[in-house]
Parts: C-alpha cells; sequence; structure tokens
C-alpha cells in the first residue's frame, strides 16, 4: 500500500501478490473500495493477515464479486474519478483529488403526483 495516500471508499485498487491472493486467483487484479470495516466486531473473512484490526472490501469487476482484504495486499491505483452514487435526492461524484462532489438529485413526479 502506498504510505502516503490512504485508501478509502471509491478508490480504485490493485490486489499485490502473497500466498493467499496467489491461491484465489486475485493477485494483480484491479477492483474498487465499497467498505472498511473492524474485523472483531463484523467477524468478516479476511484475505491475509492483518496486526490492525482493519479490513477493506473490494469489488472485483471481472469476476463480479467481492473480497474483504487486509490493508497491506492493497495497492492505491487512483481515488476513482467520476464514480457516482444517489442516496435519496442526493448525489455525490468522486473528484480525482479524492473529494466528492455533492448536489441535490431533482425528483421527478410521476403524473398523478403533483400535488406532493
Amino acid at each position: 500500500m502506498n504510505n502516503k495516500i490512504k485508501i478509502s471508499f471509491g478508490d480504485n485498487v490493485k490486489i499485490l501478490d502473497s500466498p493467499e491472493t496467489d491461491m484465489l486467483g486475485l493477485s494483480g487484479k484491479k477492483g474498487q473500495v465499497y467498505g472498511e470495516t473492524t474485523p472483531s466486531v463484523t467477524n468478516v473473512k479476511i484475505i491475509g493477515k492483518t496486526e490492525e484490526d482493519y479490513a477493506i472490501n473490494v469489488f472485483v469487476d471481472e469476476i463480479k464479486k467481492d473480497y474483504w482484504f487486509a490493508s497491506h495486499l492493497l495497492e492505491f491505483i487512483d481515488h476513482g474519478a467520476g464514480t457516482e452514487i444517489v442516496i435519496g435526492n442526493h448525489r455525490a461524484i468522486r473528484k480525482t483529488d479524492g473529494s466528492w462532489d455533492e448536489s441535490k438529485v431533482n425528483s421527478i413526479k410521476k403524473w398523478w403526483q403533483f400535488w406532493k
């Protein structure tokens, strides 16, 4: 992992070579960070041995599956610029520097909901 950049939600990462990632055929694959957790609380299965109580969830688009990794098995690629998330009427689009450009979404009312 690049020590200068902390991997976080939305970042694109590369899975590094290790006995565990090699055995699962994941070494060298790229994915996007979908979350992070405290394994002692959530009891998720982690790939790699973690010295800290911290794991990162990565979705590997190539195989349409996500995995939990010890952070030292991931290499930062970029912040996933252009990634868009919408929650309710809020939209956030990831910028190249890792920040989010947030805005409101204009909800389109159905014709029969004109009074709302």
